[in-house]
């Protein structure tokens, strides 16, 4: 199609050539040793991604390297009503998968619908009977053919990513402070209509129902993704904060959620800044392998409540409600970065994707054109033992790494990267060493752009499922040998 790059992998190789021989040289101790210090004439897998029918209808939907099979579920271009007889909402987002009965997976998805609408499901149950989104669960073979799916969280708003937690939960966010009490987000819409503030994490259990209560303690504003560090007991969560500066934050609850076996509501959130740095600028080109000690300060006012009058429109504006929080930290030095997307904890490290980061630095966190940050995309890595904070990865370019979003682990440690670009749009590979590869290439007929999101593996490690997001949507069971491609 027009406008399409070929998938064709020589932009990447020359580029991994070369990052070669600055990361050989980078070789370290402690709790970084083998991010990014590659090891000399090392080989970085380059699979060939080929058109590969879908088991569901023969539909060619993905590209995937030899040996591989797909088969695609709940796609909302037909009509598929849950167990709960709930017409199934679109816009798949964020998914976390679990161990299932009989061999199965169990999976808990994001639906990141916005603006006022009816609440899918039981109106009566939904945290707002004005929103549309929140997280269905499917009950699923290891080969997506589904055994049942329901409602488990309704009436939130912009169920983006989220994040699995070791007790048996998965912790969905809202990527908004919509309200009664703030100005609507777009042109021509309004937020008289809901009754509840948004803008929180939501706890959904595996199996079973959402209390629907938010961890207002963690804060309200554009949370994307949540990533539990069981050493520390510290939840990290990242920002997408679209046209204004975004912030990397922890929560510190007061109950330990390991010994209760939930999250409570009750806790400190802190933001990140660089030790000495006030007001870091990391949404800007960073040096290769930069590292930064860091500091955490307190955000006083979390949740915060903006004046309105009940049935008018708010006075507060939107942009002013979103910047909120992320402002007092700003005041005590925080650092600040460009859309930070999709995170994951993995072997003692925190891993986070800056979506438009690395790009030519900008005057300030405040607004700039239509979006903040004008990079391709960067990869953090955060040290909870150490404090210490170090880019993974760098994109110089679209045609290396498009704007990288949601991000999951194989069992062997691999990124696994899914793009959020309004071309081609791949599922990619990063290793710890800094080798980038394609798993999976989005080529679903007749439409284009489509991003995909909620990249998570089956518990025993052998199928990949992700959603690809649009309009509709649809969610689709990988798997294959991928040890060979290096996953």
């Amino acid at each position: 199609m027009a406008g399409m790059r070929a998938p064709t992998r020589i932009d990447r190789r020359r580029f991994i050539a070369g990052s070669a021989a600055v990361a050989g040289g980078a070789a370290l101790a402690g709790p970084f040793a083998g991010v990014i210090a590659r090891p000399a004439g090392a080989a970085t897998p380059q699979p060939t991604l080929g058109p590969v029918a879908d088991l569901r209808d023969g539909v060619v939907r993905l590209w995937l390297p030899d040996g591989f099979a797909y088969r695609s579920f709940h796609d909302t271009e037909s009509t598929v009503t849950l167990d709960d007889e709930t017409i199934l909402p679109g816009r798949h987002d964020g998914m976390a998968a679990f161990p299932g009965p009989d061999g199965n997976v169990v999976l808990v998805r994001n639906h990141e619908v916005n603006n006022p609408v009816p609440a899918f499901g039981d109106a009566g149950a939904a945290y707002d009977a004005m929103a549309g989104g929140g997280t269905t669960t499917i009950e699923t073979t290891p080969h997506g053919e589904v055994i049942r799916a329901y409602t488990s969280l309704n009436g939130t708003q912009m169920n983006c990513a989220g994040g699995v937690m070791p007790w048996g939960s998965w912790v969905t966010c809202e990527e908004t402070v919509n309200g009664p009490d703030v100005g609507a987000d777009f042109t021509g819409a309004s937020n008289v209509p809901l009754t509840q503030r948004h803008g929180y994490v939501f706890e959904v259990p595996a199996g079973g129902q959402a209390s629907r209560q938010p961890i207002t303690a963690a804060g309200r504003f554009a949370h994307e993704a949540v990533a539990y560090d069981p050493a520390g007991g510290a939840l990290y969560m990242t920002e997408d904060n679209f046209g204004f500066a975004s912030g990397f934050y922890r929560y510190l609850p007061d109950d330990d959620p390991m010994a209760g076996g939930r999250l409570t509501d009750g806790g400190r959130l802190q933001m990140l800044a660089v030790a000495g740095v006030p007001e870091a600028n990391l949404a800007a080109h960073q040096p290769d392998g930069a590292t930064y000690p860091v500091v955490w300060v307190d955000i006083d006012d979390p949740d915060p409540t903006f004046p309105h009058t009940p049935g008018e429109p708010a006075p507060t504006t939107n942009n002013t409600a979103i910047r909120y929080v992320g402002d007092q930290g700003r005041a005590r030095g925080a650092a600040w970065f460009s859309r930070l997307e999709g995170a994951v904890y993995d072997r003692g490290l925190v891993y986070f994707t800056s979506t438009q980061g690395g790009g030519q630095a900008e005057s300030g966190p405040g607004p700039v054109g239509d979006g903040f940050g004008n990079g391709s995309g960067q990869v953090w890595a955060y040290d909870p033992a150490s404090e210490r904070l170090r880019l993974v990865f760098q994109s110089p370019g679209p045609d290396v790494l498009d704007l990288p979003d949601n991000v999951t682990t194989s069992r062997r440690g691999t990124l696994v990267l899914c793009e959020d670009s309004s071309g081609d749009n791949y599922v990619r590979g990063l290793s710890r060493h800094g080798q980038l590869w394609d798993i999976a290439l989005n080529r679903l007929p007749g439409r284009f752009g489509d991003e995909f999101a909620g990249a998570t593996f089956s518990p025993d490690g052998r199928t990949l499922f992700v959603n690809i997001q649009s309009g509709r949507g649809m969610t689709i069971a990988i798997w294959g040998p991928w040890g060979r491609i290096g996953v």
